[in-house]
């Protein structure tokens, strides 16, 4: 990752091929990338000594780059990093696959202290969910492409895709789950919120240098994302805020033994 985004970040050749728009793009995703990795590595540390809240941060994080190289793979011309993309977007899915039946499940009593993470995830799923679809759907019945499309320079947007097909439903889904005191969406709050913010982390990129390459219509999604990231930050710590700590420190030895055993 940390390669690919230098690469995309420092050299032309990476989006030779690309429109400008979706160049930008690229390139705030690829910002996204670099803080993603040093998050990956910092909550891997903490997982090795046992954290709960790193555990689901590392959880939350490698989803993130699952999202990020689809997109990569499937929508930037081939070109010398293809196979670089496709390297990253292997490695996660099956660290993710090996990661998820070790994911230490939530007490049910933290249902209370779920509830406005739960509805932070369900209005963010709800929120894109409708701004999506306020483009898709007229385009769907003239029959004409988005004409966002265009500026990108692409058949389809691989992001509506993602975002309308499991993204935002599995916000939506991971939201009422916890809202309902069930163990396996109170588990997974935490990872869909780190999700959330480093996409929006790396859009907000992505508008700014919109923004000062002299498009100033980068400017109002940048304000609602950064409200989305900021909303999502205070939910975590919302949630994870603890006083005393010691049920996490117990359990931080049969934490490290399940990943050894992993």
């Amino acid at each position: 990752m940390t390669l690919a985004s230098s690469l995309g970040l420092l050299a032309s050749w990476p989006y030779e091929q690309e429109t400008a728009n979706w160049i930008l793009q690229a390139q705030g995703q690829d910002l996204g990338n670099l803080l993603a990795v040093a998050v990956l590595v910092l909550s891997a540390i903490g997982l090795r000594g046992g954290s709960f809240l790193a555990e689901r941060v590392w959880i939350g994080t490698l989803a993130y780059p699952l999202y990020a190289y689809v997109v990569y793979a499937f929508a930037v011309h081939f070109g010398r990093l293809f196979l670089v993309y496709v390297a990253v977007l292997g490695l996660v899915f099956y660290t993710l696959i090996a990661a998820r039946p070790a994911l230490n499940p939530r007490p049910r009593n933290d249902r209370g202290r779920a509830r406005f993470a739960a509805w932070v995830l369900i209005g963010t799923g709800a929120l894109f969910g409708v701004l999506w679809l306020s483009e898709v759907i007229p385009a769907t019945i003239t029959g004409q492409a988005p004409s966002s499309l265009e500026v990108a320079g692409l058949i389809v947007n691989p992001i509506h895709v993602l975002d309308l097909s499991v993204v935002l439903p599995g916000m939506i889904l991971i939201g009422v789950l916890a809202l309902r005191g069930d163990g396996k969406g109170l588990s997974l709050v935490v990872p869909a919120l780190v999700f959330s913010v480093l996409m929006g982390l790396s859009i907000i990129a992505a508008m700014v240098l919109i923004v000062a390459a002299g498009d100033p219509s980068g400017l109002p999604p940048m304000v609602m994302v950064a409200v989305v990231v900021g909303t999502s930050l205070a939910a975590i710590v919302a949630l994870e805020r603890r006083s005393p700590d010691a049920r996490r420190e117990a359990a931080g030895p049969e934490l490290r033994q399940q990943y050894k055993d992993a």
